[in-house]
């Protein structure tokens, strides 16, 4: 098939990519966010392909994938017409959860998809047909050592997302061990005992992995892909008890909860105990490959696909 999808989320869109499609990707001159085109951070294959909006409207296109309440639009101004459609949803609901209606909820003829379970249980899906296909990642290897004693967290605009995020968690955890904080504009951060990274894609596992332990204070946000990331690098997690975080690290895995003792206490056991660490870290990755690997993604997108433009 011939795929139409905009470039929003580069890792999950990775992933994605992976499927035996042609995938039409968006581009404008400024390569603004309805035209990113290809990405430049992760490595995509060549059936990936930039189209302009102008060659959009004589392409062929078999199936569009929207990510944005604003893509329909697009999709009738630059197509002038409606192939089978599809709309991922990334994300858990904001606003007043658990009655927040999805913005297709009641627009017929849209297939809407969630990337977990948890996610189409406290959105308002209205009358839409819904399916959930979980994450699926590219196995980065085992790269763990935990050779440095530290903890580590991935986190994009920590200041400006805030509590969404469990930005204001992290001197509870740096009191406890040294914290290395990677992701975009963390050096906005001013928290004592943490050290900010801001890392190209393909550097960022092999330092997640030097570090001891994965640390993960979001409150509220979908299942991030960077927990994930870290289970198949092989590293023990220590994560709150939120969203989709106690279907993705079971029991052995790591250590979930909602107590701010028993996830402190967590982390400084595995700092001070690399074997126990090591071990953890080992069922973290069993646990991941199990569950979110890539076959099973793409497996689980065809099938759905199939079914969508029959």
């Amino acid at each position: 098939m011939r795929i139409l999808i905009w470039h929003v989320h580069g890792s999950w869109t990775t992933s994605f990519v992976q499927g035996p499609h042609t995938y039409l990707v968006p581009v404008t001159p400024d390569r603004g966010p309805d035209g990113l085109g290809r990405a430049r951070t992760w490595d995509w294959p060549d059936s990936v392909v930039e189209v302009s909006p102008e060659r959009l409207r004589d392409a062929d296109v078999d199936l569009v994938v929207l990510q944005r309440p604003h893509e329909l639009a697009l999709v009738d101004q630059w197509l002038g017409r409606r192939p089978p459609l599809v709309y991922v949803e990334h994300n858990a609901p904001h606003g007043d959860v658990p009655d927040t209606r999805h913005p297709v909820a009641d627009l017929p003829g849209v297939t809407l998809v969630h990337v977990t379970h948890f996610n189409r249980l406290m959105w308002d899906n209205g009358r839409a047909a819904t399916e959930v296909v979980e994450h699926g990642i590219i196995d980065p290897g085992h790269l763990w050592t935990g050779e440095l004693p530290h903890g580590a967290v991935v986190v994009n605009d920590p200041v400006r997302r805030g509590r969404t995020t469990g930005t204001d968690l992290l001197p509870v955890f740096a009191d406890v061990v040294p914290l290395d904080v990677f992701g975009m504009r963390t050096d906005q951060l001013d928290v004592p005992g943490t050290t900010t990274h801001d890392l190209p894609q393909h550097a960022l596992h092999a330092e997640l992995a030097r570090r001891r332990v994965y640390v993960h204070p979001v409150r509220w946000t979908s299942l991030g892909l960077s927990l994930l990331e870290a289970m198949f690098l092989g590293m023990p997690v220590v994560a709150l008890a939120t969203t989709e975080v106690t279907e993705a690290v079971p029991d052995g895995a790591g250590v979930v909860s909602n107590r701010l003792d028993v996830l402190t206490d967590a982390v400084r056991d595995f700092v001070a105990d690399p074997l126990h660490a090591r071990l953890i870290g080992e069922a973290a990755r069993a646990a991941a490959l199990a569950r979110y690997g890539l076959t099973r993604f793409l497996n689980d997108w065809e099938r759905l696909l199939k079914e969508v433009t029959r």
